[in-house]
């Protein structure tokens, strides 16, 4: 199993703001609500020892681990992924731990466009964001959002709320495309090669 870092360092939380209309607002850019990274760093073994306390589960070393990987990998993981940087344990290991953290609201599924589910900490604790996601080779990437599109996305929700009759309490916004690696290897299989190339020269 790799060393563990010194702490998770990813994205902080996203403050929610007010509630509108049952909608949550977007947060300012100066919301002095946002928390400092030193801050989650800290707080997220912590707050994941709690959770899974209040279950009668253990922080073995292990979870703590799987914890590591996820909240640094900046994306969600693949059980293959997760056991790719922890050589050292069983992948019957890794299923059932990751079980107990999503039990515990530690880690959350993310529903891609393959079978292979991925995994990543739960939103609050690390923070507020979207996905993009391959069609091609079913890579989920996380976007963090500007101010600008939370708000847009504050407005959308606000509409469809009133049209509705619903109570939005949250939102989650996925784009389906085609990753950088996938075009590059998209255009390289449809390209001509030189030799095709040679010998439609020379027929004409």
């Amino acid at each position: 199993m790799r060393a563990e870092s010194a702490g998770p360092k990813r994205r902080p939380p996203v403050s929610a703001g007010r509630s509108v209309s049952g909608v949550s607002a977007a947060p300012s850019v100066h919301d002095s609500s946002v928390h400092d990274s030193s801050v989650q760093d800290s707080s997220v073994h912590e707050q994941a020892a709690l959770r899974l306390g209040g279950l009668d589960q253990r922080y073995t070393p292990v979870r703590r681990a799987l914890v590591t990987t996820m909240s640094t990998a900046g994306r969600p993981l693949s059980v293959p992924e997760i056991l790719a940087a922890n050589e050292a344990l069983p992948q019957s290991s890794a299923y059932r731990n990751v079980t107990v953290l999503i039990e515990a609201g530690v880690v959350r599924r993310v529903t891609g466009i393959d079978d292979h589910g991925r995994f990543e900490l739960a939103e609050d604790l690390a923070g507020h964001h979207h996905h993009l996601a391959c069609a091609r080779c079913g890579k989920v990437e996380d976007v963090i959002p500007s101010v600008r599109l939370e708000r847009a996305m504050h407005e959308a929700a606000r509409v469809i709320a009133e049209e509705q009759g619903y109570e939005v309490i949250g939102h989650q916004f996925d784009l389906v495309g085609t990753c950088p690696a996938c075009q590059v290897e998209r255009g390289a299989s449809t390209m001509p090669s030189v030799q095709g190339q040679a010998g439609q020269t020379r027929k004409q």
